[in-house]
């Protein structure tokens, strides 16, 4: 079998070691190219035939944006990695990058290259995205099940979980919401803090949705979103007509805080079956019991499809576990959230 043909570049002499490091530990990955700035990669990319790319956001002649614009324009479908810094600055920049087609990125710890235990799992969260990334599906399998078409219900409140490819999922969700839906909507991305507040600003320039990163014990409004802050579960607490968030650090759920199902077992607590799950792109399978739990209460859940997830691991489980009650591609999901939470509402005078 073929492996796995990867072309790296990093400034850091050090990052650049941990990645010869990292991908040689593996034997269905090969280390093709190594370099120390964008310029050169892009003048290697062709000879190097590489099936992904890994980029540092900082480096020298061409930073990791205008390398990634390159990459794109002559291989628009080449999974990229951005490695970026666990910074303000690196958060802005990893968001434009992601903007502009990088499949995802993994944060460099300071401490990366110096021995320290936290090498372990950078490593194995780089090796794991790598092959999910260029992951392709075996020709002639079986095509999960398509639900039936939704009953019309109302719909009192929207729950989402994303993970990997999520800010260009959410960013395409709420450029369709040109007003804002008549709900509150409760977002779990899984991402470091300072990404997640990044990435709030961004979503609230997008549409008619105010966008908040979450604050303990905020108040719920509809026409509102509210994204939980990277290393805080967010949860909804109260009840559906005095609704306010729940913050706080209890133990990680599928390695993951903030975790989807914590969300989703809140709000399924709170509006029971007046509650949407969303379950977007992102590996793993952090949502699916949190689904059950929804689906319980006698709420929906609707998945996106995976011909347009990045990463199709945890919608996957949702629709393989038969909970999805509607499988969409990401351009449509804005029109379901409109007419599903139009149900058993009078339309406003215009």
């Amino acid at each position: 079998m073929a492996r796995i043909r990867v072309l790296a570049a990093d400034d850091s002499s050090v990052s650049r070691r941990f990645l010869a490091e990292a991908i040689g530990s593996d034997p269905e990955l090969e280390l093709v190219a190594l370099v120390g700035n964008g310029r050169v990669a892009i003048d290697r990319f062709d000879a190097a035939a590489p099936d992904i790319v890994i980029l540092d956001v900082e480096m020298p002649e061409l930073d990791g944006l205008a390398a990634l614009t390159e990459l794109k324009r002559r291989k628009p479908r080449l999974p990229v990695i951005m490695f970026s810094s666990h910074t303000e600055r690196g958060a802005a920049t990893t968001l434009d990058a992601l903007a502009l087609g990088a499949s995802d990125y993994l944060h460099k710890p300071s401490t990366i290259g110096l021995g320290h235990t936290n090498d372990d799992d950078v490593r194995a969260a780089l090796i794991a995205k790598i092959k999910l990334l260029t992951y392709r599906p075996i020709p002639g399998k079986a095509s999960p099940r398509i639900p039936k078409p939704f009953e019309p219900t109302r719909i009192d409140a929207v729950a989402i979980g994303v993970s990997t490819g999520g800010p260009n999922a959410l960013a395409e969700l709420f450029k369709g919401l040109i007003e804002p839906l008549p709900v509150p909507m409760f977002i779990v991305q899984h991402m470091p803090a300072v990404f997640t507040k990044r990435l709030a600003e961004r979503l609230d320039t997008l549409g008619g949705t105010r966008t908040h990163e979450a604050v303990e014990g905020q108040p719920v409004l509809p026409g509102h979103a509210y994204l939980a802050p990277g290393d805080f579960h967010m949860m909804v607490a109260g009840d559906a007509k005095n609704p306010f968030l729940h913050l706080d650090q209890s133990p990680h759920e599928n390695s993951c805080r903030p975790a989807v199902d914590v969300l989703f077992r809140s709000v399924a607590r709170v509006y029971n079956a007046r509650a949407l799950g969303v379950v977007l792109t992102g590996m793993g399978q952090d949502g699916l019991r949190g689904s059950e739990v929804l689906r319980q209460s006698g709420a929906s859940v609707i998945a996106q499809d995976e011909g347009t997830s990045v990463v199709w691991g945890m919608p996957g489980a949702i629709v393989r576990a038969q909970i999805a009650s509607e499988i969409l591609p990401i351009e449509q999901f804005a029109a379901s959230l409109v007419q599903r939470t139009s149900v058993g509402r009078a339309r406003a005078t215009p």
